[in-house]
């Protein structure tokens, strides 16, 4: 059983925290919790429950305004450009104990959010206060950032404060800034994978499906050469395709990551996102397989070129 509202306002007061307390009709959005709170002196807050693909859990609290792009903030935190996604609702249960639309900065009190990464927005330390729901999303408490501090140093979890419209370069020279929030059992990528463009192609293919960012590895383009292409995520490429033919060459990817992606979409959701995905990788995958095919080509040429026999 995880702390109560009233638990968590008494713990407040044996801090000796300043905070006001707002009681309106239960909401899920910040617009309708602007209605309420939005003409009061505060600042807005909108919060995400984010998980990455190893099951390690992020809060995001931001102010209402701040623009937050997942795929930034992923490659920031070293875990690549399709790290983050949003969290299932069964693990609002599950670890942070609170129900849908009560995800804030105060959710990290129980013992199973211990583990769960929380990044704040640096502007909450220009304002006077901002609004949060206290593990209810009936209630609206104003708080200034000092006092969350407390509130959170209290607790052990040491505040983080993040600039999060930030787009830094990372790269082999530029670690990400944000590694040090990833969840200590982590295993950072120092110098994660860049999308390639142009002749190269791109290493990821990122989809946004029903609000999920999805990475879907797709055949990494090998160096000229008699090496087999594998892809090491989900086996080797059928080696009877001929890399000659793009077509035949975009229907084993589509098929292998549209079963990727549907497996994450409930059963429900299938058919209504398939010709979607097909779609929206079909383009860019043939580009990468007429690459492949010109590149064949003209190795053999040069294979040819080299290997022409003597004139007597």
């Amino acid at each position: 059983m995880g702390f109560t509202k009233e638990q968590l306002l008494t713990r407040l007061q044996e801090l000796q925290i300043n905070f006001a307390q707002y009681e309106h009709p239960v909401v899920l959005t910040v617009e309708a919790q602007a209605k309420y709170v939005g003409h009061l002196k505060g600042a807005l807050s909108k919060n995400l429950f984010l998980k990455d693909k190893k099951q390690r859990y992020y809060i995001v609290s931001a102010l209402a305004e701040t623009k937050v792009d997942l795929k930034v903030l992923s490659q920031r935190l070293g875990l690549g450009k399709g790290g983050l996604r949003m969290a299932p609702e069964e693990a609002l249960a599950e670890i942070l104990q609170v129900p849908l639309g009560c995800v804030t900065p105060f959710a990290v009190v129980n013992e199973s959010a211990s583990h769960v990464s929380l990044m704040l927005d640096q502007g909450f330390k220009s304002k006077d206060s901002c609004f949060f729901h206290p593990l209810s999303n009936d209630m609206t408490v104003a708080i200034n950032a000092r006092d969350l501090d407390k509130f959170l140093n209290s607790i052990g979890k040491t505040p983080a404060y993040v600039d999060l419209e930030a787009n830094p370069t990372v790269g082999k020279d530029q670690p990400p800034d944000l590694a040090s929030l990833v969840p200590s059992d982590a295993k950072i990528l120092v110098n994660p994978p860049e999308i390639k463009t142009s002749s190269q192609g791109p290493e990821n293919n990122h989809i946004s499906v029903n609000n999920k960012l999805e990475v879907v590895k797709v055949a990494k383009a090998a160096k000229p050469s008699n090496a087999s292409i594998k892809e090491k995520s989900s086996g080797d490429v059928n080696p009877s395709i001929s890399f000659a033919d793009p077509d035949k060459f975009v229907q084993e990817i589509l098929e292998k990551t549209t079963s990727i992606v549907l497996s994450e979409i409930k059963e429900e959701n299938i058919e209504k996102f398939s010709d979607n995905i097909s779609k929206q990788l079909g383009l860019e995958l043939k580009n990468i397989a007429t690459i492949f095919k010109n590149t064949a080509y003209t190795e053999g040429f040069k294979a040819g070129m080299n290997h022409q026999p003597k004139r007597l």
